[in-house]
């Protein structure tokens, strides 16, 4: 039962998300509006993480099951876009290194405003956990 009422949880947002979707005319996918809401709701401690974290723990270990689809689709698609592969690539590798940048400055400024004390924590990982 307490996974069920997880899983509704996340669906309730992921379903939010939808109904925004249809709402508003912006070009941008119903999960992104979901997973903005869920994160809004965890932030703000509406929705506590323990109320979704083995679920959503679940979600993430199959996530790639999720890419298999797309992957295929690339596949049976290869031929059509092989005279523009270089470019593909090229981008691929462009927009992957800004991505890793632009996350790692946000990181640095989320990882500033939250430390309170003004001194560096040393964060351990033991055995996949983060400890402080």
């Amino acid at each position: 039962m307490k996974y069920l009422r997880q899983l509704l949880i996340i669906l309730l947002f992921s379903f939010v998300g939808e109904v925004i979707n249809f709402l508003l005319p912006f070009s941008i996918p119903a999960s992104i509006y979901g997973m903005i809401l869920l994160f809004i709701a965890l932030s703000t401690k509406v929705v506590k993480l323990d109320q979704i974290q083995e679920t959503g723990e679940y979600f993430l270990s199959i996530m790639l099951i999720f890419f298999v689809p797309e992957t295929v689709g690339i596949m049976d698609t290869f031929f059509a876009y092989q005279d523009s592969m270089l470019k593909i690539i090229i981008i691929v590798i462009i927009s992957t290194i800004v991505v890793l940048a632009i996350t790692a400055i946000v990181s640095q400024i989320v990882a500033k405003i939250t430390n309170k004390n003004g001194k560096k924590e040393e964060i351990k990982y033991l055995e996949g956990e983060c400890k402080r």
